[in-house]
């Protein structure tokens, strides 16, 4: 059994499809988890509950934590501690390996343009303390060799039918697909990495599933060379057919909105991931198992023909 804690979102959802090249006994598990595949055991769990979760791994012999709470920082100092608690300890009672889906927030922001699985350590916001803290109650189980298991890191992600948790969906594909500007936080001049969500699924599962991946952080493959924002917002608009919008949000402007709209004050101390380059480097995945991530151009392509109507350079 190879068990999904937070199977509804984005990525659990191209875990459970990717899974089915290893197993046919996948559970999923959230408070009202839904089918992926038609063979899905679904468990039904609140993940603050120890009891909850160590029945929900019972017999598992892979736990993959893809869990996304709301983008809140109060919600994240709260319920962060509890459900990797909560997991570690399940995991060692029922001797369960564990894979936990990351971000980079922990990094260094003087160490962004170029991160490698080495990257320091030293997370420049409050948000980013909070998952330094998740990998390394991890990785101390694991020196201490209590514990097998591996984290798999991911630039921000971008994929087909993503509402709500991707930057690119809700700040240029939303926009532009219905007339309306692009908005990019910081500078449209800098380089800004995105994992695309389907080949993210399909690492994670590979890596569950490779025994050689554990013990050790791995970054999912991303396509190398990113584009700036504005060429991001550039490329969009012309797979779309049209002609490109841009309204640009300095911090001190995402400082003011936040005051109206709660989401955008908790992207204030996260702002300085766009006031530089951002690239995240995959090689160590590409080298160990021969994958090449999907290009941005193949991304954005298959992001609009399952999301979009393509419009024609005349509608505007």
């Amino acid at each position: 059994m190879q068990t999904i804690l937070g199977a509804g979102g984005a990525i659990g959802i191209e875990l459970a499809k990717a899974l089915q090249s290893y197993t046919t006994d996948i559970r999923l598990v959230s408070r009202n988890p839904k089918k992926v595949n038609d063979g899905d055991e679904l468990f039904s769990a609140d993940l603050l509950n120890y009891d909850d979760v160590q029945k929900a791994v019972t017999g598992s012999t892979v736990v993959y934590v893809t869990v996304g709470f709301e983008y809140n920082i109060k919600v994240w100092s709260e319920k962060w501690p509890k459900l990797i608690d909560n997991v570690i300890k399940a995991c060692k009672q029922h001797r369960c390996k564990l894979v936990f889906f990351d971000n980079i927030y922990m990094y260094d922001e003087n160490y962004l343009d170029g991160m490698t699985e080495e990257t320091p350590i030293n997370p420049p916001s409050k948000k980013g303390k909070i998952r330094a803290q998740n990998a390394k109650k991890i990785m101390d189980e694991v020196k201490a060799g209590h514990l097998t298991a591996l984290i798999a890191r991911s630039a921000d992600f971008y994929g087909p039918s993503i509402q709500n948790v991707s930057m690119l969906t809700e700040m240029v594909f939303k926009p532009l697909s219905t007339d309306k500007k692009a908005n990019w936080m910081g500078s449209i001049k800098y380089k800004h990495s995105f994992t695309y969500a389907p080949d993210a699924g399909k690492a994670t599962a590979l890596l569950g599933n490779s025994e050689d991946a554990y013990n050790q952080v791995w970054h999912l493959p991303t396509d190398t060379n990113p584009m700036t924002g504005k060429e991001w917002i550039m490329a969009i608009a012309g797979e779309m057919g049209i002609k490109p919008k841009i309204q640009v949000a300095p911090k001190f402007l995402v400082w003011i909105l936040g005051i109206f709209i709660p989401v955008m004050k908790e992207m204030v101390e996260m702002i300085y991931q766009y006031d530089r380059n951002y690239v995240f480097e995959s090689s160590k995945f590409e080298k160990r198992f021969g994958i090449k991530p999907t290009s941005y151009t193949i991304g954005i392509q298959n992001i609009i023909k399952t999301d979009y109507t393509r419009r024609t350079s005349d509608s505007k």
